[in-house]
């Protein structure tokens, strides 16, 4: 799978806000994008120089970014780039998310309990559906306990008390995968993405 480009994605995000709220502050831009204020200042006089906005001032020493139709098709193509990225990556994860449950099937899994209530345990849990198996609940390691489509989301001091024949690790964070690994789990099938 082929990653998503930090460079372009930057761009793309700054174009969708600018577009959004023509008068935000780099300070404010820096907050929302997640990243810092010297780098908001370094990719906006980028994007002046390429033509893709204009800097104007307004009263108050207030600054006005002006979206320009170079900047516009720049957004436009950077957009179609990003849903194109984001079609790949999620048939990729949904192709291994459904190995990981034939190889589950096939080895006489009937009860599933996912470790992580993320954006992969999602999509794990919609792949699961017209499959025979049952997901019993949702371990969060970090302790937060809320609900996780109908089912309980539990702390890792509750894990000896369930009943269930495998864990689906739902992050695809390496480091991750083998620091739950280690836990061990007497002897249950732990599975990762």
């Amino acid at each position: 799978m082929n990653k998503l480009e930090p460079d372009k994605d930057i761009t793309r995000r700054l174009l969708e806000e600018l577009t959004r709220e023509s008068t935000i502050t780099q300070r404010t831009l820096s907050s929302r994008l997640d990243i810092a204020l010297g780098l908001v200042n370094a990719y906006i006089k980028r994007l002046a120089r390429k033509g893709y906005i204009k800097v104007t001032t307004i009263p108050k020493n207030r600054v006005k970014y002006i979206l320009t139709p170079k900047g516009f098709a720049e957004k436009v193509k950077l957009t179609y780039e990003y849903m194109h990225y984001s079609i790949n990556y999620f048939n990729d994860v949904r192709q291994k998310i459904d190995g990981i449950y034939k190889q589950m099937i096939d080895s006489g899994v009937k009860s599933v309990l996912f470790w992580g209530d993320g954006e992969i345990a999602e999509l794990c849990y919609i792949s699961m559906r017209g499959t025979p198996l049952t997901l019993i609940g949702v371990i969060n390691g970090n302790g937060v306990e809320k609900g996780f489509f109908g089912h309980n989301v539990y702390p890792m001091g509750d894990l000896k008390d369930l009943s269930y024949d495998a864990i689906l690790i739902t992050s695809l964070d390496e480091k991750e995968i083998q620091r739950i690994k280690a836990i061990g789990f007497d002897g249950k099938k732990v599975y990762s993405l």
